[in-house]
């Protein structure tokens, strides 16, 4: 089996689990990934209520933006103050366990996160989520075990899936609770 469709099957399954709270969920290795009954995409949701204005809130995203991205011109896509939404575009690493014992790259899962903020809360979105390929491959392709093309290391690629996007939404609720200091220049 070539190993691209095999890490782009288990994103598919991430992507199907990670979809929203209270929706279908699916199990892969004990992890529930939440699918939307809407788009059938693995998508994490959720409205959280936090103090603020929607411009204070703005900030804070904007500051734990500039904190938790390398490049956070680049990975925002949106940036809208007026409208209270930022999205940003950013992926994260697989891996997998050879033959030989050794942990080693898998590929890529690039994801969309979506920021809506309004007075007193803001709810992200994280969805979208496919392996980074020639051509796009949803990571809830995975979630077929009935496909031919399917291997058992889907399972531990949409475990991953899980435990990335839920250190991304700690990290963002952390960050959202009090205005966070940019990360400092020291050059």
């Amino acid at each position: 089996m070539n190993i691209l469709h095999f890490i782009s099957m288990r994103n598919v399954f991430i992507a199907a689990i990670l979809c929203f709270p209270g929706a279908s969920f699916a199990q892969a290795d004990g992890s529930s990934l939440p699918i939307s009954p809407d788009t059938r995409l693995i998508t994490y949701q959720e409205v959280v209520k936090a103090d603020g204005l929607s411009k204070q809130l703005f900030n804070r995203a904007v500051n734990w933006i500039n904190v938790n991205y390398k490049n956070p011109a680049d990975v925002t896509k949106v940036r809208n103050p007026e409208s209270g939404l930022i999205e940003i575009l950013h992926r994260f690493d697989l891996s997998r366990i050879d033959d030989k014992g050794n942990k080693v790259a898998a590929g890529v899962v690039i994801y969309t996160l979506r920021l809506e903020l309004k007075d007193g809360r803001y709810r992200y979105t994280i969805t979208d989520m496919s392996l980074k390929s020639a051509s796009r491959f949803p990571v809830e392709r995975w979630l077929d075990k009935t496909d031919k093309a399917y291997n058992p290391n889907y399972a531990l690629f949409l475990t991953q899936l899980d435990k990335q996007v839920k250190e991304v939404i700690g990290s963002l609720k952390k960050g959202m609770l009090s205005d966070v200091q940019p990360k400092k220049d020291t050059w």
